[in-house]
């Protein structure tokens, strides 16, 4: 094993996990608006739906994508407009009371892990990590220290992004403080897209 190499790998991975995202700044936002506990399903299918793209695509299914460069396309600009979609759902979430029946709810898991899928910051993320740090072990070893460590690492960031979001509940009381948080949550999520136009 590459002890270096692997170092690197959790110091790009540590980055591309906690820094600004598509997937941070959702649960940002479901943290404030729906708390912790609801979010939990969310944070899970981000994490285990990384994680096994990390898997998959390591152990061959990238190969696909390799073979009809089409779908890669597809992809992102599927991507996109989901992401755009998304943003608008939170743009217009409001706080959620106790008694209230909200019936849209936070994400579901296999909503957060479909994502994965789509995730222009998610491909970035799978093709370093398999790409860049394969030699950190021999095969396959080397990917399920990948799929392990992006287990760890997603969970740690996500569950820290929706803690933030949740912790502003006790200061953001009032609907129009909340709109305009998540507002600029929206805001963000539409920011994370320029790569994706930029190499249009």
């Amino acid at each position: 094993m590459s002890q270096p190499l692997l170092v690197a790998f959790v110091v790009f991975a540590a980055v591309m996990f906690f820094t600004p995202g598509p997937n941070n700044i959702m649960v940002l936002s479901s943290g404030l608006t729906y708390g912790f506990r609801r979010t939990v399903p969310h944070i899970a299918g981000i994490t285990i739906g990384f994680a096994f793209m990390v898997g998959a695509v390591g152990l061959g299914f990238g190969t696909v994508f390799l073979a009809y460069p089409v779908l890669q396309t597809i992809l992102k600009y599927a991507g996109a407009a989901y992401l755009i979609y998304l943003a608008a759902v939170i743009a217009m979430s409001e706080p959620v009371t106790p008694e209230q029946d909200n019936r849209r709810g936070p994400m579901t898991f296999w909503g957060a892990a479909m994502f994965q899928w789509v995730n222009v910051k998610g491909w970035v993320m799978v093709i370093g990590t398999i790409t860049v740090y394969a030699g950190i072990a021999r095969f396959p070893w080397n990917i399920v220290m990948q799929v392990v460590l992006s287990l760890l690492l997603g969970m740690m960031s996500t569950s820290i992004w929706t803690l933030s979001g949740s912790s502003l509940r006790a200061f953001m009381t009032s609907p129009r403080a909340v709109r305009a948080f998540n507002i600029a949550m929206a805001a963000l999520l539409l920011a994370s897209l320029y790569p994706v136009f930029k190499d249009a």
